[in-house]
């Protein structure tokens, strides 16, 4: 960690971790000062902390190459892992407003909840509620990435036809677990196939035959399908849009590109997948990347 990152109070200030003595003590100054204020930003330094140590760890659990390992490269990673926590955090819905709210009950006893007696709850009481169903997870570093990997190409689709890089990417997302579960041909190679674009009778290009689950009456099954194969992402994107913006079919799709429930939900309808519960899991998924293209923004 470098010396001079610092933290200091305030809406132009930079949104650093409180790195050493000085920034430490502003944070206690500021305290006294702005008490709810100091809460919020110690609950996100909180959460800042959080993520680069699992950004870290992340790091020491993937395999290095020894080529172009050394000191000056591991103090590289260890200030871009930085960059990274302090810009996922502080998002609606995080780790800091729990952390915030935890804070405030330590401190505040008439924050806390009250039980059915009107008494207040112990501070380490937690919700016997569960989330709810639109409820946006946490991003994980592997989202990030794939999120990174994509942008571009997306962006680039969205200039030319309207469709919102962050649909599509949510889309290619869901598709494929994150890029996990990437569409493979019969020799081993990438299709590139983000999207689950079937091979149709037109179709000419090449093609990539896997085993998916498809839902028959309501039942998921297993069968063999043909799929479209690309030679780049950038392809994939490209087809998968004039895929949407072509058909009659998929008219309705283009008229919802404001709100990412709609958009999934209109692809539902139009039969793109045969899950009963796409459009539901679809929007999900792209109001994760879009709270990652803040974040990235």
């Amino acid at each position: 960690m470098v010396a001079d990152v610092r933290f200091t109070l305030g809406a132009d200030a930079a949104r650093g971790l409180a790195a050493d003595a000085r920034s430490l003590d502003a944070l206690k100054g500021a305290a006294g000062r702005d008490p709810k204020a100091a809460l919020k930003e110690t609950a996100r330094q909180f959460e800042a902390l959080f993520m680069r140590e699992l950004l870290k760890s992340m790091r020491e659990a993937t395999m290095k190459s020894g080529l172009m390992d050394n000191e000056g490269t591991d103090l590289g990673m260890d200030l871009l892992d930085e960059q990274w926590a302090v810009k996922m955090t502080g998002l609606p819905g995080g780790l800091s407003e729990m952390i915030e709210r935890q804070l405030q009950q330590q401190i505040d006893p008439a924050a806390r909840p009250r039980g059915a007696d009107g008494a207040a709850a112990p501070a380490t009481t937690t919700p016997t509620t569960p989330p709810s169903a639109g409820a946006v997870p946490r991003p994980t570093v592997s989202q990030v990435a794939f999120v990174e990997q994509h942008r571009s190409a997306a962006q680039q689709v969205q200039r030319e036809t309207g469709i919102p890089a962050a649909f599509m990417i949510g889309q290619a997302a869901h598709e494929t677990g994150w890029g996990r579960s990437e569409i493979r041909t019969a020799d081993g190679g990438n299709s590139h196939n983000l999207f689950g674009i079937k091979a149709g009778p037109g179709w000419t290009g090449k093609v990539a035959e896997v085993t998916t689950t498809e839902y028959v009456d309501g039942q998921p099954r297993k069968l063999v399908q043909r799929f479209r194969a690309y030679d780049s992402y950038a392809e994939a994107f490209r087809d998968y849009a004039r895929l949407i913006t072509g058909s009659p079919r998929y008219q309705a799709v283009v008229r919802n590109l404001h709100s990412p429930q709609a958009f999934a939900q209109q692809l539902q309808q139009a039969g793109y997948a045969t899950d009963p519960q796409y459009a539901a899991k679809l929007s999900r998924v792209i109001n994760t990347t879009l709270q990652l293209q803040r974040a990235l923004a």
